[in-house]
């Protein structure tokens, strides 16, 4: 296909993708990753509870796993924002609270599944251990990120000899009984992973209070194929449009200053429905926009007036057509790995997308310079769903859902082209940069 072989830009933004996917193994390091770009860009924080300046500026705030950031110059305060969305959480297992456990002899960490992965890509992997860890000490609560990149987990298959069947009738796995991580050896040893988390962060076992933790590839990040075509990595879905959005923002006032505030909006928890104070059904977005428009000086209706200048790209990434079961999809619609961004629509409003918005992102991908596609689900196959509906039912904001298109959806290791990243960089930054 024309165009799929990487040029040096490409490859270069793809490779600084692939460092930021290593940063990135918990949506707690996203954030923390993110902030390090972001301030290294001249960006400065801002405290949720405290009094922000009445001045424009390029700031951002964290919360949790999710980061919201802008770059306001000072224009009307009516005249509205371009916002970018994308999600920091991907599919996998959670720590349970009391994880400590075992069987046969082997000392195990039980899990909790999050959101929807494809369960047989986590067996016979060499698994990490990264998050976010509570701590109790002489002047309260703290926050410590977690990432211990040994091979400190595993979840063996069970061997052929004692399954006969599995190619054949298909690989079946019960959540609570076959994903249980082995370890180490011994008998079950109640505390010590407590102990363990003790010893990483250098306090005392009876400091650690609770723990947001998860298991993680070790595989790293690799550009693949015979011209370095491919990514193949974990957390595609979807970092790839954090990396694209953080790029689009820092570069949104390279040259004459926006008509409308540029907004990054890094949620948490989309893989389980982002219903809560860092997901996109919650508050958090509508309440930083309101405060955005009074740090411009703006009344209530101006907010409002706003809002209804508003547009937003809820970036995701989309299936591709995978060649071994083009039967799965729409026929009139291929889509390509490096064939440029995907605009995603879909009737029921599974995707936020419609004609008026698609139009404004194709604009944007023409200035860009880059292709485009279009993805639509085959009719006798369910579809997904992003941030965008929830965003645009929320605030009442244009909106329009696209991605980079991606084989091995929910995969521990997933596929992209090593093409496209830059190109949906370079599509946001022409519709955050907008005169």
């Amino acid at each position: 296909m024309p165009g799929s072989t990487p040029t040096a830009d490409q490859l270069a933004h793809a490779r600084d993708l692939l460092a930021y996917l290593e940063a990135g193994p918990s949506p707690h390091h996203v954030v923390a990753e993110s902030r390090r770009r972001l301030d290294a860009a001249g960006f400065s924080p801002l405290d949720p509870p405290a009094e922000w300046p009445t001045r424009p500026g390029r700031h951002y705030v964290t919360v949790g796993g999710a980061l919201l950031a802008w770059g306001s110059v000072g224009g009307s305060p009516a005249a509205g924002f371009s916002i970018v969305g994308a999600h920091t959480d991907s599919p996998g297992f959670r720590l349970k609270p009391r994880p400590d456990t075992g069987s046969a002899g082997f000392r195990q960490l039980g899990v909790e599944v999050y959101g929807g992965p494809l369960l047989n890509s986590w067996l016979d992997r060499d698994l990490g251990l990264a998050g976010r860890v509570v701590l109790e000490g002489p002047d309260g609560l703290t926050e410590a990120d977690l990432l211990d990149d040994r091979p400190l987990l595993r979840i063996p298959q069970l061997a052929i000899h004692l399954d006969r069947e599995v190619n054949d009738k298909g690989l079946k796995l019960d959540r609570q009984r076959h994903l249980t991580p082995i370890w180490g050896l011994g008998p079950v040893d109640e505390g010590a992973f407590r102990t363990y988390l003790a010893e990483q962060l250098h306090v005392a076992p009876g400091a650690v209070v609770s723990w947001d933790v998860m298991p993680f590839d070790l595989q790293a990040p690799a550009l693949t194929g015979p011209d370095q075509e491919l990514i193949s990595s974990a957390r595609l879905d979807n970092l790839v449009s954090c990396h694209a959005g953080l790029e689009a923002l820092v570069h949104a006032h390279d040259t004459d200053p926006p008509a409308r505030t540029p907004v990054l909006a890094l949620f948490d928890h989309e893989e389980v429905g982002s219903t809560s104070a860092t997901g996109a059904a919650g508050a958090l977005l509508g309440r930083t926009l309101e405060r955005i428009t009074g740090t411009l000086g703006g009344s209530r209706d101006d907010h409002l007036r706003a809002l209804a200048a508003t547009s937003c790209v809820s970036a995701d990434m989309a299936h591709a057509t995978h060649p071994n079961y083009p039967e799965r999809h729409e026929p009139d619609h291929p889509v390509r790995l490096n064939g440029g961004p995907v605009i995603k629509l879909n009737s029921q409003q599974r995707y936020a997308t419609s004609a008026g918005t698609a139009a404004e992102f194709v604009a944007a991908c023409d200035r860009a310079g880059v292709p485009v596609q279009h993805f639509v689900s085959n009719n006798t196959m369910p579809c997904g769903s992003t941030i965008g509906p929830l965003t645009a039912a929320q605030l009442g904001i244009a909106t329009v859902d696209v991605g980079v298109a991606q084989l091995g959806m929910h995969s521990i290791r997933e596929l992209c082209g090593a093409a496209d990243p830059l190109r949906l960089a370079q599509a946001l930054t022409a519709f955050v940069s907008a005169a």
